[in-house]
């Protein structure tokens, strides 16, 4: 059977089917009234009140309050989740062995409870994110300017890594930081961090800093003008780019595979 429901079980009977569901290795859903121990790097509890628990194949326990998108309790990937019952009531349990946790249910009122036996091997395919970016920059350059080379990604400097490092037609140095959404003084700020952290390393100085300009350049769809100002003062330039939309859809086989 691919899914089970039942409405309004008594604790008995719900046992029966998250038993079932965890055995099958199904994905579980809860509507419930319940109570929250957390115990592991800290400690917490949550009183009574309605809420969603969601427990998967892969180990992860989620639930979930009105509000919000991230879960209030939850547990990550290869926890190990049981239940039992005691003095006819039901609880859930996940644990972690590293770093050692536990978090535990009481179920109250069971509204609502179904597994089901999902299946979707798909992976998520992104797009428009600063990655997205820095591959666009390396394979078309030009559109930073003309003349300028791309030499490395993810440069380390002290206070992070640049996005880009490489050179104008003029030889000198290029610092990048792209962002994919609308700039701000954060992102001026971060990038006069890497400015200042590359002119002082050691590693700069194999480049021939001292005889060739360093520029900063702030890479984004657009900047605020809080941003704007302080670029001027900070003598940061800005490069407006749009991250590309387009997912990857090359992955149809053909007979030339084989």
């Amino acid at each position: 059977m691919k899914y089970k429901i039942l409405e309004n079980p008594n604790h008995e009977k719900a046992y029966e089917l998250v038993l079932e569901a965890l055995r099958k290795k199904a994905t579980l859903y809860l509507f419930a009234s319940c109570k929250i121990e957390y115990e592991g790097r800290a400690l917490s509890q949550l009183n009574w009140g309605e809420r969603i628990i969601i427990i998967k194949p892969d180990g992860s326990f989620l639930v979930h309050q009105d509000k919000k998108v991230e879960p209030v309790n939850w547990q990550p990937p290869k926890s190990k989740a049981r239940t039992y019952l005691k003095n006819k009531t039901l609880f859930l349990e996940s644990h972690r062995k590293t770093p050692k946790e536990l978090l535990t249910v009481e179920l109250g009122e069971i509204h609502l409870i179904h597994y089901a036996n999902i299946e979707d091997f798909e992976e998520l395919e992104q797009a428009g994110y600063e990655k997205d970016m820095g591959d666009m920059i390396m394979k078309t350059p030009h559109i930073i300017e003309e003349g300028f080379k791309p030499t490395a990604r993810e440069y380390s400097v002290e206070h992070g890594f640049i996005d880009i490092l490489g050179k104008d037609k003029d030889n000198n140095l290029m610092v990048l930081e792209l962002k994919c959404r609308k700039a701000g003084i954060s992102a001026v700020k971060q990038l006069k961090r890497y400015l200042t952290d590359f002119e002082d390393s050691e590693k700069a100085l194999t480049e021939d800093v001292n005889k060739k300009e360093i520029r900063g350049l702030l890479v984004a769809p657009s900047i605020d003008e809080d941003a704007k100002e302080l670029m001027e003062d900070e003598g940061i330039e800005f490069v407006s780019v749009e991250p590309p939309k387009e997912l990857k859809r090359d992955k149809k086989v053909t007979l030339d595979f084989f």
